[in-house]
């Protein structure tokens, strides 16, 4: 599934967040959005899905117009959103986190079930009967992910997915999403972690003060020193 964001601009009251942005994504690609605390990633992925009121610009997926579609039309429409904060159901067991998820099979997108999920995150099987506010901060991330894949997405945005994460649990996330980039799952990923970037991107576009300051190919950015220490050095 292709995802398509012309001239994005967000406001937050008279404050305005986003300038112009600019994206593209192609089917089982996966790009990685960087950019500093606060410099407008999150507020891209929200603004895309319709969670920002105010803004203006053009949003399609795969030739349909989405700008000012509602959340959930545009959920059913094959786009994925997994937000920062995760927003589990603490109080119900991993199981049932998946089924709130599930909808009917995509054409054009891998098709999940509680099984496949399981196996792409193996922790998750061994706690299926466990209410999820009880497992670990890594666990309840791939809970999240797992839930919205149960939508059977075509294209999914990732924001943040590896922060506050232990290493190990970051090497495990990072390979699934290597899995799903092979199922041909479009991924745009929000993230401040470079070496995970590195290990499964495209593509990059780095965004600094709410505007797309560079973007190019993983190799043309990794041969450039001087973009991540003007973009990305604290």
């Amino acid at each position: 599934m292709r995802l398509e964001v012309h001239k994005l601009c967000a406001f937050c009251g008279r404050a305005q967040i986003l300038f112009d942005v600019s994206l593209k994504l192609e089917r089982g690609e996966v790009v990685a959005l960087l950019g500093r605390n606060g410099a407008g990633k999150s507020t891209t992925l929200k603004s895309i899905v319709g969670l920002v009121e105010q803004r203006s610009g053009r949003v399609v997926l795969d030739g349909r117009d989405i700008t000012y579609a509602p959340t959930a039309q545009i959920a059913r429409a094959g786009l994925g959103y997994v937000p920062e904060d995760r927003r589990i159901f603490t109080e119900l067991t991993v199981a049932e986190n998946l089924l709130v998820g599930r909808q009917p099979p995509r054409s054009g997108a891998p098709a999940w079930t509680e099984k496949s999920l399981f196996h792409l995150f193996p922790n998750l099987a061994e706690l299926s009967d466990r209410p999820a506010g009880e497992i670990s901060g890594g666990e309840q991330q791939m809970l999240t992910i797992a839930r919205t894949l149960m939508g059977n997405p075509a294209a999914l945005m990732l924001d943040e997915p590896s922060e506050g994460l232990a290493p190990l649990i970051v090497e495990q996330l990072g390979k699934a999403i290597l899995t799903l980039k092979q199922q041909g799952l479009s991924i745009l990923l929000s993230e401040q972690n470079l070496h995970l970037a590195r290990a499964i991107g495209d593509r990059v576009s780095i965004i600094e003060k709410g505007r797309i300051r560079f973007e190019g190919t993983m190799a043309e950015f990794g041969s450039d020193q001087t973009i991540s220490r003007t973009f990305l050095a604290v």
